[in-house]
């Protein structure tokens, strides 16, 4: 590990401040580091995964509030639920950039060693794989972004061009059939792969899966390739199960703690953060009360100190799961949450809490501790890992249903594919944490009693949405929202907003402009609104 950390800490570091002295190798090289001949290239991939996965507050703050998945009181939080600048902003708006490109610098590295090299075939693959899986998610977000010369500093490219999103997504997908048809089972198995522990046969799955969701991302700008290449990786084999469910696995123990949770575990954020009201009356509306009970609780006792309350299970019956309305705060004025018509009341200080307060978002629905902040060391001693969820079976299950009620070849019918993923959606919050186990008998009545309906894409979408929602993948969420449409989602009205309308795409980093001038200028060029975040990327029609 400490080889790794060293390697990979000087590729970054090469890639970040490239253009220092000449010298700078002679100078300052540790006659003691590993070098390239020496290093296992294997070591690599886990670090990209892990960085990869962790978002934290890079959507937090934006994504999962947009969408109307989460909501807060909580100023810190305006970025999203109220679409206001406010807490760290500048910092922010550039999280999924220079976190992608993080990640992307290990996998290009990871090439950069393996390229001709016997016995990392699959791996060299894998990276390439890995790499879309990346920039997929930074050009979502913001448009034209290094692609082409993405990671390259090691050659010399120090400003790399920012790449049409058009082109990039030609790339990808040409990238990835190449990928994916050159692994090969019987070659070398990746070690280090937080993933899949090196199976082939689970990676290819999950690159023809990744290869449905880049192609879906085209149905309103090119939908002939996007049929073409959906229709390939159905034949080829996507995911087969939750089992092939993309996830990393962290651990607090171990020094490897999840960002997410540390996030929501700041006291502020615990106290204010909730799921929408949105997404609790669109579950309850559907009788959903097997996920509802498996993902939303509201704190046990009276007060703010009960609120505050980290350690302590909250009451996770169904009837009193009630969701936060987006746009509410705690300021005293008109919006202030106990203005709502539907507010359902503070609950009372506890007396024998010295200097104790009401609670007033007590009574609303918090994310459930027992799965999403496992972690805390009271609400489960033995185990404190936590899962980042990545790509799904579900998903891809949603997505191919899509497909199908487009009338495309994709081995099934929408139904069945539609069933498949209403199934898996609902087991796969167990792999987060167990406490969320739905019975199979009770998840096969549930998938049975809501088929798919006659307005097959928005019921579909509206799945997706839930889905993505409760495994805490809001980045993906946010896309598909602005990709499908559904559900269909009430802006928030607040006074001094950036947009009155929500959000399709993050503004570019305001470091861009010193660091690559040229690309920002270029990246902007292709907005039609110019750099705002009510503009639209290229899919995005």
């Amino acid at each position: 590990m400490k080889k790794r950390l060293i390697y990979s800490g000087l590729c970054l570091a090469a890639t970040l401040f490239a253009g220092c002295t000449k010298d700078f190798t002679k100078i300052n090289t540790d006659p003691n580091a590993t070098t390239a001949d020496q290093f296992n290239p294997n070591f690599l991939l886990a670090q990209a995964q892990l960085n990869y996965s962790q978002t934290g507050y890079s959507q937090l703050l934006f994504q999962s509030m947009w969408t109307q998945s989460l909501a807060s009181t909580f100023s810190y939080y305006g970025n999203g639920d109220k679409y206001q600048q406010s807490g760290s902003f500048n910092d922010y708006i550039g999280r999924v950039y220079s976190e992608g490109y993080g990640a992307e610098t290990y996998v290009e590295e990871i090439k950069n060693l393996t390229k001709g090299k016997t016995g990392y075939d699959n791996l060299n693959n894998i990276a390439t794989i890995m790499k879309v899986l990346i920039v997929q998610r930074i050009t979502d977000t913001y448009g034209d972004v290094p692609y082409s010369e993405a990671g390259q500093a090691k050659q010399g490219v120090f400003f790399p061009k920012f790449d049409k999103q058009q082109a990039i997504y030609t790339a990808m997908l040409t990238d990835l059939d190449a990928a994916l048809t050159a692994l090969n089972p019987a070659k070398d198995k990746p070690s280090s792969d937080l993933f899949y522990s090196g199976d082939i046969a689970k990676w290819k799955r999950f690159g023809y899966s990744l290869m449905v969701r880049v192609a879906m991302r085209l149905t309103k700008v090119d939908p002939a390739t996007a049929q073409k290449y959906v229709e390939k990786a159905a034949a080829a084999g996507t995911m087969a199960s939750i089992d092939d469910n993309a996830k990393v696995k962290t651990n607090n123990a171990n020094g490897y703690s999840n960002a997410i949770v540390n996030a929501l575990l700041t006291v502020d954020d615990f106290r204010e953060v909730r799921w929408s009201k949105t997404l609790i009356d669109y579950m309850k509306s559907k009788s959903d009360s097997l996920r509802v009970r498996a993902i939303a609780e509201i704190a046990t006792g009276n007060g703010k100190k009960a609120n505050e309350n980290e350690t302590v299970a909250g009451d996770t019956a169904y009837a009193k799961q009630i969701g936060l309305p987006n746009g509410l705060d705690l300021n005293g004025g008109a919006t202030d949450v106990t203005t709502d018509p539907n507010y359902p009341g503070a609950t009372p200080a506890d007396p024998a809490v010295e200097k104790d307060a009401p609670a007033p978002l007590g009574k609303y629905s918090r994310p459930r501790l027992q799965v999403y902040y496992t972690a805390t060391s009271t609400i489960n001693p033995v185990d404190k890992s936590t899962i980042n969820m990545l790509l799904t079976y579900g998903e891809t299950e949603l997505l191919l249903a899509e497909a199908a009620t487009r009338g495309w070849s994709v081995g099934g019918s929408a139904a069945t594919h539609y069933a498949n993923a209403l199934a898996a959606d609902m087991k796969s919050i167990a792999q987060i944490n167990a406490a969320a186990a739905i019975s199979d008998a009770a998840v096969a009545a549930y998938v049975a009693a809501h088929p798919l309906g006659a307005s097959a894409l928005q019921q579909i979408n509206t799945e997706y949405w839930v889905e993505t929602s409760t495994l805490f993948m809001f980045n993906e969420n946010w896309t598909n929202w602005r990709r499908s449409g559904f559900p269909v989602l009430t802006p928030v009205k607040y006074p001094s907003q950036f947009d009155t309308e929500i959000p399709h795409r993050v503004i570019y980093p305001i470091t861009l402009q010193s660091t690559n001038p040229n690309g920002l200028s270029s990246g902007v060029a292709s907005l039609s609104g110019g750099d705002k975040f009510s503009s639209r990327v290229w899919w995005d029609k």
